[in-house]
Formats: structure tokens, sequence, C-alpha cells
């Protein structure tokens, strides 16, 4: 099951997605299937229909929780060394966009980077969950990229700026839930050139340790999303580059980058 946030240029509305790449259609549902049950209206729409526009998936309530060195590989091409525990950081909700939205470089950062990921969406309130019961409380997942004003983050002490400017984080195109995402493929390509090719599988932390984890620190409420890392071939982006992020079984991401 697919579940997609869209827009025909009215208020945004959830639906069912079926049909194959290039031919899908969207099976519009009663109001947010993160809190009520999936309830068809009837109505289905051509993703490919005129004004029909994809939203990001979801808006997080209050925060996304990002994961930083959760692949080998990617902390050693940046010159850190493997974290023994998680290393979190907060996005705000204000830097979420969704497919087809531009990533608008700040004029304060000289080199801005792609960062795919796979992205966890909890569909409950959650606080000191274990790590075998985490994923009871997962309402799906979803297709992210950490954008990062690296200079940024290097120069200043904390991650805030270069992590959490607005648009720094596309997510969608859509939610899937009860995937098993213990090893599935995450890629990025830039202008049709691969950049990043890795496996969840490569995970210094795993999904579910990643939940429990931030679970200890902070409540996760239904909405929040978790972002579990990227692996390595992190590059920058430009001014009318298009950046694709894929992860295998939900779907590909793509954003055009614009300086303005």
């Amino acid at each position: 099951m697919r579940i997609a946030r869209f827009t025909t240029g009215s208020d945004p509305r959830y639906a069912l997605v079926e049909g194959d790449p290039g031919h899908e259609e969207l099976v519009v549902i009663t109001g947010d299937p993160i809190y009520t049950p999936v309830q068809p209206t009837g109505e289905r729409v051509r993703l490919d229909g005129d004004g029909v526009r994809l939203l990001a998936p979801v808006i997080p309530r209050s925060k996304i929780v990002g994961v930083g060195r959760n692949y080998a590989a990617h902390a050693a091409e940046l010159g850190n060394e493997v974290p023994t525990a998680p290393l979190l950081f907060l996005k705000p909700n204000t830097s979420v966009i969704g497919p087809d939205d531009p990533i608008v470089l700040p004029d304060w950062t000289e080199r801005v980077e792609h960062e795919a990921e796979l992205a966890v969406v909890i569909g409950k309130v959650t606080k000191d969950v274990t790590p075998d019961r985490a994923l009871d409380h997962v309402f799906g997942f979803t297709v992210a990229n950490d954008v990062t004003g690296r200079d940024v983050q290097k120069s200043d002490a904390q991650w805030t700026r270069g992590k959490g400017f607005d648009t720094s984080c596309p997510i969608g195109p859509w939610v899937v839930p009860g995937l098993d995402v213990d090893d599935l493929r995450v890629s990025a390509r830039v202008n049709g050139e691969t950049r990043q090719d890795g496996r969840t599988s490569q995970m210094i932390f795993d999904t579910a340790f990643l939940i429990s984890y931030a679970s200890e620190v902070f409540t996760l409420l239904p909405g929040d999303v978790i972002l579990t890392g990227t692996p390595a071939g992190v590059g920058p982006i430009d001014h009318r580059d298009v950046v694709e992020v894929e992860v295998e079984d939900i779907g590909v991401l793509r954003n055009p980058v614009v300086r303005r």
C-alpha cells in the first residue's frame, strides 16, 4: 500500500496510490490516515491529470529527527570517526518540501550537498519504547533528502543552520506502511548521474534501534519523521541541477535546485 498527499488546487487530500510507474491513479480517502482508518471516498484521480500535484506526504507535527554518520563509509568520506551511539540532530518542519518542489540554495552557503535517506514516519505517541517494540509505533516509510550546507555545518558549532534551512528536507513521493526496511537500496542521482548507492543493511544502528534511542531523548508524536542516515557518495548540488533520491520498494523523490 502507498499513501500520498496531493492537491488539485484546493485543500490537500490523501489517497491510496494504485498502478505502475507512469500510470498511477489516486484513490481518494477520507481524513488523515495517521489518525483515522483508511476509507475510500469512491473518487479516483489520475496522477498525471491536469492540476494534480503530489505534496510532501506528511508535515511533521513537531519535528524531524536526523541521524548523522550512520553509515561507516559516509563517516569516513568526511573524515569522521564512526559514532559509538546515534548522533542526533533536529530539522524544523518548515524545512519540509514535497516532490518536484525546488531546493532553494541559501546565499550564505557556498557548498550544498545531497544526502539520500530512508525516512520513518511515526504513527503513535512514542516514549521510551524498546527496540523490539519500536516498529509497532511506525506509520510507514518514505524517501528523504537531508540537504546540507556542508561548509556551514563544518564552520558552525552546531548543525542547525547547515541542516535546518527552508527547503532542506524534501520528502516523498508517498508513504509505504508495513515495509521490511532491513536491506533496501538507497541511491541518489544528480542530472541522471548516480552519486550514492548503498543499502540500509549497511547502517551502523538499525531502524528499530534509532526509534528506541530517539524516544529516550524526547517524545515522538504521530507524524514526526526520523531520517536514518545517508550512505557514502554525498556531493554538491547547484543551480539548475535535478536531484533524484530513490529507496527500493518506495519510489523516487525528484527535486530541482535553484539559487535565487
